[in-house]
């Protein structure tokens, strides 16, 4: 029996630069200013693991359902069959995150809605804009172990984090927490925006693991892996 979920597809490299998968039972962080991809990279993931029989769920503060689904299939993801079939559940808390009462007890109502962890995987983007107003180093704390109870179950949980939502010190407990620490960088080179994402931890990987990925997002194609790595 497979050790890790695979999110290979076609069309692209990046399961194979990321060692092949995710161990089951890996806590994810993925960092990132804001248009920094974050979503992009959650969204091919979140494709590829559905792909390959995986059932996902992905809690987004970015975007409604049709939204949603309108970029899957922008990217070239077809996610239809998927959602029809319950391999995939997408949960928009945009509504939640802006009403000010549901800020501040949220980390309890997440650890409570025992639903959004069924799945074999759960994509949390982005957690820094759901708990910023309620996370305190007891809470995140609290909240770290609980996650870490779900991947004692083999789930694998990815938080897409963006540091500035959260303060120095309660992002560095979630990137010492996680066993997957990826950070992305992007920068305009002219018209051009090159981006990459930079492995800085990446425990029990199956392969070897790329340190740095170049890749470009590209309407109807989707994510492409950049062959020569961008400085």
């Amino acid at each position: 029996m497979s050790t890790v979920y695979s999110f290979e597809i076609q069309s692209d490299e990046l399961n194979d630069k990321l060692g092949g998968g995710f161990p089951k039972g890996s806590l994810v962080v993925i960092e990132g200013g804001s248009g920094g991809g974050k979503s992009t990279i959650c969204q091919r993931i979140t494709y590829g693991l559905i792909e390959k029989d995986t059932s996902v769920t992905f809690v987004s503060t970015q975007l409604t359902t049709k939204g949603y689904i309108n970029q899957m299939y922008s990217l070239n993801y077809p996610i239809a069959s998927h959602l029809l079939k319950g391999r995939l559940l997408y949960i928009p808390v945009m509504p939640l995150v802006q009403s000010a009462k549901s800020r501040i007890d949220f980390i309890e109502r997440l650890m409570g809605a025992k639903e959004l962890f069924e799945k074999d995987v759960i994509v949390i983007d982005t957690i820094s804009s759901l708990i910023k107003y309620s996370a305190n180093t007891e809470k995140s704390l609290e909240l770290i172990s609980f996650f870490k109870k779900l991947n004692g179950m083999g789930k694998v949980i990815i938080l897409t984090i963006e540091p500035s939502e959260l303060g120095e010190d309660l992002a560095s407990m979630f990137r010492s927490s996680c066993d997957i620490y990826m950070t992305l960088h992007s920068k305009a080179l002219g018209a051009e925006v090159k981006r990459k994402v930079v492995v800085n931890k990446f425990t029990g990987a199956k392969g070897p693991v790329g340190q740095m990925i170049g890749f470009r997002i590209e309407p109807k194609v989707g994510l492409v892996v950049e062959i020569a790595s961008v400085g």
